[in-house]
């Protein structure tokens, strides 16, 4: 890495952005294009050294890294290099007939400086996608990674190779206090991945400086299985979308709800497959990628799945698989597992749970797999939309008509039918919650343009032609209005007629003088 991609200093940051944002403004979206495609083959020509990079700081598995991280950054800078000219394009909106003889337009202008803050669970794909969103659309970009897993330099150096500009994008690094003080520079818009208490503190403050804020944070998100699907298909479903990144997901299926009438079967099918999954303690268990689920990535969050895990004991759940983790040894301090890493936790199935418990309420972000009995629809779209999130969910049934019907019923951002966390990996799709799983949406054309501003445009002609609205008003003009208004607003088959003749004396009358 070249000292021009050395840390940049936080104090004046935002400044150097805004200046560095008038050279990348200017170029056209195919020309920022050609900085991303380079910055696509950049990854491509780097994967192991990025799937080493992010193991090494968050403990996941490498096949986790290469599909869900490497694979999704770069699906997504592909999805903007075939898009986003089309996404950006001014777009043509009709004209009312009150407005004859003018174009309307819609200008997708870059907002200026984007700060975008990324979490500790996805440190290279929620860093990559929205900052190539946000230089697609001319913006400049400071970005400050999570303190927990930074990968210092790698962002840095991934540019570099893609001739993108230094103050085109700076990374900052430090903890909470970086971001608050790069916002109290006033960018010009904040982009913030992460936990529901700290979105609130940057919402706050932003709401003091009138920046707008996208908030893409935690969830609850349920999984509703009905009696007619495929056991073992299904089984393998929940698997992994509740274990996916140890379960650090924010996506991860917290709360699974199964039909009475298989409950017992899928769960059977859900703890032999669970059980048969292989954990990876370092990096040296998983050298080809034949590890399934890694360690989890800071010791926070372990105490937190320690909590979840004891208070659903003490209020009579079952826990089926990874019964010898020890909740209370994490909350006294030492290993789940006597001689393992303190981040080595083992998926955890989980029955009998009451839905107050604290794992079917509160965000577990683990490697845990709630399973929950439902008897009928109504009951489980209640108990599913009775949370205080909404990211995503899925629905699970063989009646295409009923799963379409419940999942249009759920409070929530996104929903993958007969399949799970599908939304998130469809590039072409917005992704973002309601609730407290955040506001504003990133992805898709609806998530680019999120880093625009939609300018509204009039082009009129010159000439000396005066509008019918303007001064000066008069008896005469208020008496032609309001029978161009009743014509306008009216019912029949005479109605544009009775418009027309209006309108063409309005006219005529507008382009006199008071005296006249």
């Amino acid at each position: 890495m070249s000292e021009s991609f050395v840390r940049a200093e936080v104090a004046g940051v935002v400044e150097r952005a805004r200046s560095g944002q008038r050279s990348l403004g200017a170029l056209s979206v195919v020309e920022r294009l050609v900085h991303l495609r380079a910055l696509r083959r950049a990854i491509a020509g780097r994967v192991d050294e990025i799937v080493e990079r992010v193991q090494a700081e968050t403990g996941k598995s490498r096949s986790d890294i290469l599909m869900s991280e490497i694979f999704g950054a770069m699906d997504a800078i592909a999805w903007l290099e075939a898009n986003a000219v089309d996404a950006l394009a001014d777009e043509k909106v009709p004209t009312p007939m009150t407005l004859m003889g003018k174009k309307s337009r819609i200008w997708f202008q870059p907002r200026g400086v984007v700060l975008v803050v990324s979490p500790w669970n996805y440190p290279f794909f929620q860093a990559l996608v929205p900052i190539a969103s946000a230089l697609a659309a001319g913006n400049a970009v400071v970005y400050k990674p999570s303190e927990h897993t930074p990968l210092e330099g790698l962002v840095e150096s991934l540019a570099e190779q893609a001739a993108i500009a230094p103050h085109w994008l700076q990374v900052v690094y430090g903890d909470g206090s970086v971001g608050s003080e790069v916002i109290g520079q006033r960018p010009d818009q904040v982009m913030f991945t992460g936990s529901a208490r700290t979105g609130r503190a940057i919402l706050r403050q932003a709401a003091e400086l009138l920046i707008p804020v996208e908030l893409e944070l935690g969830g609850k998100d349920p999984m509703i299985v009905f009696d007619d699907v495929d056991i073992a298909r299904t089984a393998a479903g929940a698997a992994f979308g509740a274990l996916t990144a140890a379960g650090q997901s924010c996506t991860s299926v917290e709360r699974l709800f199964v039909h009475e009438s298989i409950h017992d079967d899928l769960v059977a099918a859900l703890v032999e497959l669970v059980s048969s999954l292989r954990l990876v303690e370092s990096p040296d268990d998983d050298r080809d990628g034949d590890g399934d689920i890694g360690r989890m990535t800071t010791d926070f969050q372990v105490r937190t799945v320690a909590e979840h895990v004891l208070d659903a004991r003490t209020r009579g759940a079952r826990v089926l698989t990874g019964a010898d983790w020890d909740p209370q040894a994490v909350l006294d301090g030492r290993p789940g597992l006597p001689g393992r890493p303190f981040r080595l936790v083992p998926p955890m199935v989980v029955t009998d749970l009451p839905d107050d418990a604290l794992m079917a309420t509160e965000e577990t972000f683990g490697p845990v797999v709630p399973v929950l009995r439902f008897s009928d629809e109504q009951e489980v779209i209640r108990r599913a939309n009775a949370s205080a999130y909404g990211l995503t969910a899925s629905v699970w049934s063989a009646d295409a008509e009923r799963a379409e019907r419940v999942a249009r019923q759920l409070r929530c951002g996104g929903v993958s039918i007969n399949n799970v966390m599908a939304t998130e990996a469809t590039p072409a799709l917005p992704f973002g919650g309601v609730g407290e799983s955040g506001m504003g949406r990133y992805k898709g054309v609806a998530g680019l343009r999120t880093f625009t501003n939609a300018q509204a445009v009039v082009i009129d002609s010159d000439g000396t032609k005066l509008e019918a609205n303007w001064y000066p008003y008069t008896a005469r003009k208020h008496a032609l209005f309001t029978s161009m208004m009743r014509a306008w607003f009216s019912d029949g088959p005479t109605r544009l007629a009775r418009f027309a003749v209006a309108g063409a004396r309005l006219e005529r009358h507008a382009q006199k003088a008071r005296r006249e």
